[in-house]
């Protein structure tokens, strides 16, 4: 059992800690800027203050994590978040909050742009690489348990103490977090690489020229721009199902309870023979479902076609991962981590703007609706122009590690 390894322990209850602690702020941010604005157009502005920082953040930070220990580069990522958590639950009663709310929100991104690469590119080294396959599956059934949990303790949290409680408590989770990643013991890469833009341009050439991994960012990234509902979870909430925070928690949580189920799933069945092909398949389900929640009025209904589509969103993580992990080389994987990363920023924050702004223009269930269709449009072209994604197989144990 892959469990018995005692760091990657360490290293998943590291993970739910950080995680919980990320989509606790994440979902309080969201249900604060939308109470003090009572506007669409600011939860968009939230997420362009995320995106903002990634493109130059996120590169140097995959090359810094091949060049330096990336154990510590985590570390003093997740102190500086929890230290945007407790400045937060501070000033939560300022007169210039909202000001406060995305300069934290801004730094909060920095230092997830040296965090993601570092931490992606330790799991490969815990586990041998037979195991990896289930070490993905395990480490992302904690994370998505964590991503159910933080938003859940957010609405209890804001309706029972406000926006301050919430904030405090993402912060005392961060420091769980750096105690368990403290026991840490992962192996150093084989290779270090001095930070320098010819170190980045090697990653972006080393993804450019995989199919299979230029495929799968790609298509995650189009897809979650256009059919991402999380940044209008609060209206739907308070405007559309008329539910109140809690009710908005359990929304917010309807995404990562389905990542969960799937997840256990997941570790009942051997690994997935045919990656690219299961993930084409899980993005047309994450389409189709974000399409029935934008026509839904009634509460469990929505709920479902967000479980739905967290089904879904967790087949495509898992089949993302082991293509991009086990075709990348542990000396470029930070920074191969690193393009990931901005594709995934991208997605979830360029998502956030889209829908915000659209919603702004034409009404929350017009622009969710608008963006499954987009969905599964790129999800059409993608699986047409690029059969090396389709048709991937991972390496056997004899053959190289090498995209298609």
């Amino acid at each position: 059992m892959v469990l018995r390894n005692r760091n990657l322990r360490r290293f998943v209850a590291s993970r739910f800690c950080s995680a919980t602690a990320s989509r606790l702020l994440a979902a309080t941010v969201a249900w604060h800027v939308y109470d003090l604005t009572d506007s669409a157009f600011h939860l968009g502005l939230v997420g362009l203050v995320q995106f903002v920082p990634a493109l130059p953040f996120m590169l140097v930070g995959g090359a810094v994590a091949d060049a330096l220990d990336r154990r510590r580069i985590v570390l003093v990522s997740q102190a500086v978040a929890g230290a945007c958590g407790l400045g937060l639950a501070l000033v939560a009663g300022s007169d210039q909050v909202l000001a406060l709310v995305y300069a934290a929100v801004f730094v909060y991104a920095v230092a997830g742009g040296f965090e993601h690469p570092a931490r992606t590119s330790m799991l490969p080294g815990l586990v041998p690489a037979s195991q990896f396959p289930t070490a993905v599956t395990v480490h992302s059934t904690f994370n998505n348990l964590a991503w159910v949990t933080g938003p859940v303790v957010a609405g209890f949290a804001i309706d029972a103490g406000g926006v301050a409680l919430a904030y405090s408590t993402s912060a005392a989770l961060v420091c769980g977090s750096l105690g368990a990643l403290a026991l840490v013991r992962a192996r150093p890469s084989a290779e270090r690489r001095v930070v320098d833009l010819e170190s980045i341009r090697e990653g972006l050439a080393f993804v450019w020229k995989r199919q299979a991994i230029l495929g799968c960012m790609a298509l995650d990234m189009f897809a979650v721009i256009f059919a991402s509902v999380a940044a209008l979870l609060p209206i739907f909430a308070e405007d559309v199902l008329q539910v109140g925070a809690r009710g908005y928690g359990l929304l917010s949580a309807g995404l990562e309870l389905g990542t969960v189920l799937m997840a256990v799933v997941l570790l009942a069945l051997p690994p997935i023979q045919r990656p690219g092909r299961a993930l084409l398949l899980a993005v047309g389900v994450y389409g189709a479902a974000t399409i029935l929640f934008s026509l839904s009025t009634w509460f469990p209904l929505s709920l479902l076609a967000l479980v739905l589509a967290g089904m879904a969103d967790q087949i495509s993580m898992v089949t993302r991962s082991t293509i991009v992990q086990l075709s990348t080389p542990d000396a470029l994987r930070g920074r191969v981590s690193s393009v990931n990363a901005v594709f995934i920023s991208a997605s979830n924050h360029v998502g956030t703007v889209e829908s915000g702004f659209l919603a702004a223009l034409t009404g929350a269930p017009l622009a969710a609706l608008l963006g499954g269709v987009g969905c599964l449009g790129v999800l059409g072209w993608v699986a047409w122009r690029m059969p090396g994604l389709r048709n991937y197989r991972p390496p056997t144990a004899s053959e190289p590690r090498r995209g298609a």
